[in-house]
């Protein structure tokens, strides 16, 4: 079968083409950076070098394909993130229209339920909805929980002021997922491709208490005692921007912090949770990742 990949050689993206390629199918890999091109075909898949913001780039790709993993890349620079996420959407269901292509595995999020209060994730259920309109094709949605990578932003605040923190709320309860396996799960719906309609498939390596990840990361670095610190939204926004980030994303980041504090975020996830197969990686696999690197 022909697939074809998005989010070039991200940390999702690379294993499943590796994953596709293992099982003898024929990839391509949609990269805006030609320097990628090379590092692709290395992993015996095809470079596409185009941006997913070229619509008309993105329908000559997905001709002949059939299924497409389908992702949103990430950008600092968008005036209106939510707006930026959900009109990618747009072009990407544009493309998936006109190049007849009728598989498709979208990476969402865990609170893309959520139309508003959620940050980032608000701008996903745009996406989810402008897919649901397309009605002659097969849709599942991942949605994945917060990734556990998303805590080696917190290293420099570890080691200069010797706490981890966020305005999530102390001692709340996170629902975690290591980008391996959702690598894993888009790799078993797109070799099976039996998905039909639309639907939404949860990926959940873990479910931790912010005082349980506090001591995980900080027994696995040597610093069992180090202390989870409930921020202020008005202080985590300052820090944020303070660190670089551009107000517009600090203030979207600051926002999903808050839906995890009052349990908005996870809502639908728990609402379905008995259908949902937990993913292998805990907490305690990836502190042994978070050590490497914060040793480095």
């Amino acid at each position: 079968m022909k697939y074809i990949i998005t989010g070039s050689l991200g940390n999702i993206s690379k294993p499943l083409t590796q994953k596709l390629v293992a099982a003898g199918h024929d990839v391509a890999v949609i990269s805006s950076q030609e320097s990628k091109k090379a590092a692709i075909e290395a992993l015996g898949a095809k470079a596409a070098i185009g941006s997913v913001q070229d619509q008309a780039f993105l329908t000559k790709t997905f001709i002949g394909a059939d299924a497409v993993y389908a992702m949103v890349p990430p950008t600092f620079a968008a005036a209106d993130w939510k707006a930026y996420i959900g009109n990618t959407g747009k072009i990407y269901a544009e493309a998936i229209k006109a190049s007849g292509v009728k598989n498709i595995v979208h990476l969402s999020s865990i609170g893309a339920h959520m139309a508003e209060g959620c940050g980032p994730v608000s701008g996903i259920y745009r996406v989810e909805q402008v897919y649901n309109t397309l009605a002659d094709v097969n849709i599942k949605h991942l949605r994945p929980g917060n990734f556990y990578t998303n805590f080696y932003s917190n290293i420099g605040m570890i080691k200069h002021n010797g706490i981890i923190g966020g305005n999530y709320g102390n001692n709340t309860s996170i629902v975690l997922v290591h980008p391996a396996d959702i690598a894993e799960a888009a790799a078993e719906e797109l070799l099976a491709l039996t998905f039909k309609g639309h639907s939404v498939r949860y990926v959940v390596s873990d479910e931790r208490t912010t005082t349980d990840i506090a001591k995980v990361l900080g027994t696995a670095i040597g610093k069992p005692e180090l202390p989870w610190i409930d921020f202020k939204d008005e202080d985590s926004f300052g820090g944020m921007v303070g660190a670089g980030l551009p107000e517009e994303v600090a203030k979207n980041y600051v926002e999903m912090g808050k839906a995890v504090r009052e349990g908005k975020m996870f809502e639908d996830y728990y609402a379905h949770k008995s259908a949902v197969k937990i993913s292998k990686t805990k907490l305690e696999d990836f502190a042994k990742e978070f050590a490497t690197a914060y040793n480095q």
